[in-house]
């Protein structure tokens, strides 16, 4: 059965009990809507008074239903709830009265949505700035003209005005073609792409889940174009054959499209280490890793990927800024063991 809530015009269902209905209200509704809103949810709608029966509103979630009974349930308009500051220690590179720029930590979510409705960097942003974040992007989104996933660090700029958005917001907009803005990323992959340089030209559209994205065929209503370039500055585990059991890459984005490094890097054969999204198949080739590396990888449960460098023309001023932020400890520690890792025909059976 559709879920009857998902549209915008059905926050209102009626129902009839069947000559079969039986047991508690909430187990009852529950079982009839057939969406994802769990009993615990049409409870709560009860006890609000959100549902009817006969004409009359019940609020006891174990009160009987009887065949032919005829139920009404309304489900509120949804209202996401406005972001609070929250103390939460931020790593700023640089401040001024038009921006300022962070280096965000693996594990931090940008901003409020579904799950993660505190805690985020805005959270942390609204603590930080005050009220000169306020209305600038939206009121979920304060001040963000772009975004990094949760479990990827770096460099981020968030804006302190509408002048300085909207700047910003221009320039990643542009994606650097016309003007200052560079974003580069490093990346620890499985193996060793076959050349050490190269473009990785391929639209990228939704997949099953909302969430994630896959290469798309030009043509397709969702595809969007996404182009990666690459270097491989080091080699990880590189055996005579030219091959390598591991590689650090650094990426650099001409367009910036959702999961785009991650999903451009799986789609050539070499996911990302600790990729749980595109790169879970590559898992048990940490078996093939010397101690402590094998150890360490097996870990590591977030993409290998860290936002190094950003740089972008100052909204107000029109100075090229530059900013660069360091690997952070549980990745650095990936690369550092691979390093030391002997080559595979050095390795005792």
């Amino acid at each position: 059965m559709n879920d009857p809530f998902k549209q915008a015009d059905a926050l209102r269902k009626a129902l009839v009990a069947d000559d079969d209905a039986e047991g508690r209200m909430d187990a009852w509704l529950t079982a009839m809507l057939g969406t994802d809103l769990s009993r615990n949810r049409v409870k709560a709608l009860i006890e609000q008074g959100a549902v009817s029966v006969n004409g009359i509103a019940v609020t006891e979630p174990k009160r009987k239903i009887r065949p032919g009974d005829q139920v009404e349930i309304v489900m509120p308009e949804p209202e996401d709830p406005e972001p609070q500051g929250e103390d939460i220690p931020l790593d700023v590179i640089y401040e001024d009265k038009d921006l300022i720029v962070i280096a965000k930590p693996p594990g931090l979510v940008v901003h409020p949505g579904a799950g993660n409705w505190t805690g985020t960097l805005v959270n942390a942003l609204i603590h930080h700035c005050g009220d000169s974040l306020s209305g600038i992007g939206g009121v979920k989104r304060p001040g963000i003209v772009h975004r990094l996933d949760k479990d990827t660090s770096g460099v981020m700029v968030v804006a302190k005005n509408d002048i300085a958005h909207r700047h910003l917001a221009d320039q990643f907009a542009d994606h650097g073609r016309t003007g200052p803005l560079e974003r580069a990323y490093q990346a620890v992959v499985w193996g060793r792409p076959r050349t050490l340089t190269g473009t990785i030209d391929a639209p990228l559209g939704r997949a099953g889940d909302r969430t994630k994205r896959t290469v798309k065929r030009e043509d397709t209503d969702d595809a969007r174009e996404a182009i990666t370039h690459y270097e491989v500055l080091e080699r990880f585990g590189e055996r005579p054959d030219a091959t390598a059991l591991a590689a650090l890459v650094e990426c650099r984005l001409e367009t910036g499209r959702t999961h785009q490094i991650r999903v451009h890097m799986a789609h050539i054969g070499h996911p990302l280490i600790g990729d749980q999204d595109y790169g879970a198949a590559f898992k048990t080739k940490a078996n093939l890793l010397a101690e402590p590396a094998k150890s360490i990888v097996n870990g590591f449960h977030r993409q290998a990927l860290h936002a190094f460098l950003l740089q972008f023309e100052h909204p107000t001023t029109g100075e090229t800024m530059h900013f660069e932020a360091p690997m952070p400890d549980d990745m650095a520690a990936i690369v550092e063991a691979l390093r030391e890792m002997p080559a595979p025909e050095d390795r005792r059976s």
